[in-house]
């Protein structure tokens, strides 16, 4: 059954023409990471305006609305990501960045317009018996901006029974959406491998202890770790960023590194996955009479749905698109991660995803110089928040 009456009402249509203006606006006006003070101002000031109660300030810049009506005492939180990349924008529409080497790569900006297209309709269509929690959280792309919220006392503050977030997904026709139970992102490190030789002169290598060997040891033993430790029904991933090595041809380096960004989808391929890169590089080290140092920094859990929140997002989604159109556990899990994955520890909910398109911009991948959020999904996607809010929290 296809319930897309809101969608197809041209008021609410005529609305959501705004904030496809309020995200071009943040969009050509582009923040990164934890410092984003116009969006978090914009955002606070429309809540105020429509009569949420407006707390900013949250874990650093994090804006939170809260909305109460009836008597109800479910509550549920609704997350959207506001910061940029530090990417130089190279897709020549009138709405592109005008700060160089920032750009909202991610679709930030869209989500953030989605958010607030849906508070703006749930703030005058009050179809709800319980409280709205709005969470507009910096620094996603740090993967530090959803735990610092959390860590600032976010549901100490703002109770949920709940959370949900949404993001785009470029590549397939709009009106197709993703909302499946269980691991659905992978988990997230870095880790940075500093290799410790004895340089010398490259015609007299017998003299040093040369770290590149090492390093180059190191590099390919670390490819058998997905290949001949994880078992072939699992994903995992391990991959090498960066390399340093050296100066010029004929000094061999005192020092080299290289940085690893490491993949997977359960605690115990994630735990495998570091005792094996130490292992190798305790035994690269060793054979060529080099020194290491790891710095093994896990950023984010796996992002894990839980199962009645994930269902109840499926039917959502498939009220306002059809239900031929939203896919459940039947779509893969995706190896990107996602900060959310530190809500989803503390509360029961769900992450889902909405096709942003195809073809030029829209249908580019995301973290790309010539991506843009497609501006269809900002009815859409509020009509999904609304559709959640007004099931969730029952009259």
């Amino acid at each position: 059954m296809n319930d897309n009456t809101l969608i197809n009402n041209p008021d609410f249509l005529r609305s959501c023409e705004a904030f496809v203006r309020i995200r071009r606006d943040i969009h050509a006006h582009p923040e990164l990471g934890a410092e984003v003070p116009r969006t978090a101002a914009l955002v606070a000031q429309l809540l105020e305006e429509w009569g949420y109660e407006t707390h900013t300030g949250i874990g650093g810049q994090g804006v939170v609305g809260v909305l109460r009506n009836g008597t109800g005492s479910r509550c549920i939180g609704l997350r959207a990501d506001m910061d940029a990349l530090p990417i130089m924008e190279h897709t020549g529409l009138p709405h592109a960045s005008t700060i160089d080497g920032r750009m909202h790569a991610c679709g930030h900006d869209g989500h953030t317009a989605i958010l607030l297209a849906a508070a703006h309709y749930l703030a005058h269509n009050r179809h709800f018996n319980g409280t709205l929690n709005l969470i507009f959280q910096p620094d996603e792309e740090g993967l530090s901006g959803a735990k610092a919220m959390i860590d600032d006392g976010l549901f100490d503050r703002f109770p949920c029974d709940a959370v949900y977030a949404l993001h785009n997904m470029p590549g397939k026709e709009v009106g197709h959406g993703v909302a499946r139970a269980g691991v659905f992102m992978a988990s997230s490190d870095r880790v940075t491998i500093r290799l410790q030789g004895k340089g010398g002169h490259a015609a007299m290598p017998q003299l040093s202890a040369d770290p590149t060997m090492a390093l180059a040891g190191i590099i390919l033993a670390l490819q058998t770790i997905v290949s001949r430790n994880i078992s072939p029904t699992e994903s995992a991933a391990v991959s090498i960023g960066k390399i340093e090595a050296g100066t010029t041809s004929n000094v061999i380096p005192d020092e080299a590194a290289l940085v690893l960004s490491v993949r997977a989808l359960t605690p115990e391929s994630r735990a495998l996955i570091e005792r094996r890169i130490r292992e190798i590089v305790q035994g690269q080290c060793a054979a060529y009479g080099v020194d290491a140092r790891i710095d093994y920094v896990r950023l984010v859990p796996p992002l894990q749905n839980s199962d009645a929140e994930a269902e109840l997002m499926h039917r959502c989604v498939s009220d306002v698109l059809g239900d031929d159109k939203v896919e459940g556990n039947e779509a893969l899990p995706l190896m990107g991660s996602e900060d959310f994955a530190w809500m989803l520890q503390e509360r029961p909910g769900c992450y889902f995803l909405l096709a942003n398109g195809t073809g030029d911009w829209v249908g580019c991948s995301v973290h790309n110089p010539h991506y843009d959020f497609n501006d269809r999904l900002i009815p859409l996607g509020a009509a999904c928040w609304v559709r959640l809010v007004e099931r969730y929290l029952k009259e």
